[in-house]
């Protein structure tokens, strides 16, 4: 029996209907969840891995039910460095549900599919409608701008992308390694990948729960 290995937590068989696996991984992955709350985390060829699996991990250990969704499908996705990740379900599959959070990594080539994926822009513009959390990271921010999420507001996004998020002056551009304003969340790049995470777990649970992860992890020692 061959198997795929998708980082944090999942064995999934590669012959498996994709029908069946994201309710099987949703309650694979669901674990001692608190409050209800549910976060999507969108992938697609050329995804930043430490930005994608970092605020899945940091989210699944606070308690947050989390899906990662392909953007085109749920076969397994080849990111920036060459490392593949198994989807729980692909968008059209998942976005079925009401999420508290919905996040994007960057990676050039992957902020580049969000930003041209009118799926992804819908859901987004429904999101933001709705009050609820969005979040992006790295050249993650791109695909907002592109969408026309977050206008006037402060946020950030890895620096070469800079004078793209400046054109138009829809937004306040800051340099900090996370910008938290409202129901927006941004971030630099793989580096600040933790403390993006943990920005958004301190969002959806407070910011005592945030310092608990933070610490069971080493990061506020």
């Amino acid at each position: 029996m061959k198997f795929l290995f998708s980082y944090p937590a999942v064995l999934i068989h590669k012959h498996l209907s994709p029908f069946l696996r994201p309710l099987l991984l949703s309650k694979f992955h669901q674990g001692s969840t608190v409050m209800g709350k549910k976060a999507l985390v969108l992938i697609t060829q050329g995804s930043e891995e430490i930005e994608t699996v970092t605020p899945v991990d940091v989210l699944r250990r606070a308690g947050v039910e989390v899906s990662l969704a392909g953007l085109l499908s749920s076969d397994p996705v080849l990111c920036s460095r060459n490392v593949k990740l198994v989807p729980d379900g692909s968008l059209t599959e998942l976005s079925s549900e009401v999420y508290d959070a919905i996040i994007l990594p960057g990676g050039l080539k992957g902020a580049e599919a969000f930003a041209n994926s009118e799926e992804l822009g819908q859901l987004l513009k429904e999101q933001e409608k709705a009050g609820r959390l969005i979040c992006a990271i790295c050249a993650g921010p791109t695909a907002l701008k592109a969408h026309g999420i977050g206008n006037g507001k402060k946020l950030t996004s890895y620096p070469s992308k800079k004078e793209t998020m400046l054109e138009g002056t829809k937004y306040d551009y800051k340099e900090e390694r996370v910008v938290v304003d409202g129901e927006l969340i941004t971030s630099r790049g793989p580096g600040t990948s933790l403390e993006f995470s943990l920005a958004i777990v301190e969002k959806l649970l407070g910011k005592d729960k945030a310092e608990e992860i933070g610490k069971s992890m080493i990061h506020f020692c």
